[in-house]
């Protein structure tokens, strides 16, 4: 996904390249039974919510997943728990770095 977060101001025009993963804990128990998709977590509320706060410019990869976690939680009840790692790849450093990365958890 492409995204214009970063510190600098050359970020804010080039934009990176980003890859988001999100880990939800949740009941899943009914969804396995029934095969029914509104009792579980659909992935595309999920991807909604990813691509919309990844739309909002940060200085800091550490404040977008923060808003993703507290976006999953406030607006997925059956989220008991949710893990988001933000990764940039080929992050502008001064030298070769595949990607650097943050985890936030709740």
């Amino acid at each position: 996904m492409r995204a214009y977060h970063g510190c600098m101001e050359e970020e804010a025009k080039v934009g990176s390249n980003y890859i988001v993963d999100v880990v939800v804990e949740a009941d899943f128990t009914e969804a396995a039974k029934t095969d029914d998709l509104s009792k579980t977590v659909d992935y595309v509320d999920i991807y909604n919510i990813v691509k919309k706060e990844m739309a909002i410019r940060s200085k800091l990869i550490e404040h977008v997943a923060q808003r993703i976690v507290n976006s999953v939680k406030k607006n997925i009840s059956q989220v008991q728990s949710v893990s988001v790692t933000v990764q940039k790849l080929n992050p502008p450093i001064g030298g070769f770095v595949e990607k650097t990365s943050v985890t936030i958890q709740s």
